[in-house]
């Protein structure tokens, strides 16, 4: 089989893979509704979005808070959307795993910024990172609700979330393509609440 052949056979496999698990999401409906319900009723009352993850999810939640601040739609002029990602800089990140560990990273941030109304998001494809399920303890200790972004089973974070939205996959890939499409989705719906 030529080299040509190999990838193209790669690449049919890899974006029916994709299909399937953008399928599954259907299995969230509720869920997918009740976080946009949540998103908008609090953003309603001045609170705001508090989005975390490690690596590519940090990435992603980067990402996320970009939409709600400037915006999704390029042809949507609105008002920004308070949003602000956990990991904030590479002093702050530095910082807190020199002198506190890296677990408390999320959760000293969470605990530094949120208020009564705000909504936490994490993203995680394993859903048993350290830091992310300490800030899901504190946020439960603080009564903010929870929306998790989590891979297949949800680790052990699903039990601290109040809305988890598992992606039926073990592919890491996978999981993070169908997390943007997810936050993409979620957050064009709280645009429509807002701003019809």
């Amino acid at each position: 089989m030529s080299n040509n052949k190999k990838i193209n056979k790669q690449l049919k496999k890899s974006i029916i893979q994709h299909q399937l698990v953008i399928n599954s999401l259907y299995n969230n409906e509720q869920k997918i509704f009740d976080s946009i319900k949540l998103i908008s009723k609090n953003l309603k009352k001045n609170g705001k979005i508090l989005i975390c993850g490690n690596g590519g999810s940090a990435a992603d939640a980067q990402h996320l808070v970009a939409e709600f601040l400037i915006r999704l739609k390029p042809n949507r002029n609105r008002a920004p959307l308070p949003a602000i990602s956990l990991a904030m800089d590479t002093s702050t990140i530095t910082a807190c795993s020199n002198d506190l560990g890296y677990s408390e990273l999320f959760a000293r941030n969470f605990k530094a910024l949120h208020t009564k109304n705000d909504v936490l998001i994490v993203i995680s494809t394993s859903g048993n990172s350290k830091n992310i399920l300490k800030v899901l303890q504190e946020a439960k200790k603080n009564k903010i609700p929870t929306i998790g972004f989590l891979g297949s089973g949800g680790g052990k974070a699903k039990k601290f979330c109040h809305i988890p939205l598992l992606v039926e996959s073990n592919n890491v890939a996978r999981i993070q393509e169908a997390h943007i499409f997810l936050g993409h989705f979620i957050i064009e719906l709280v645009e429509n609440n807002l701003f019809n």
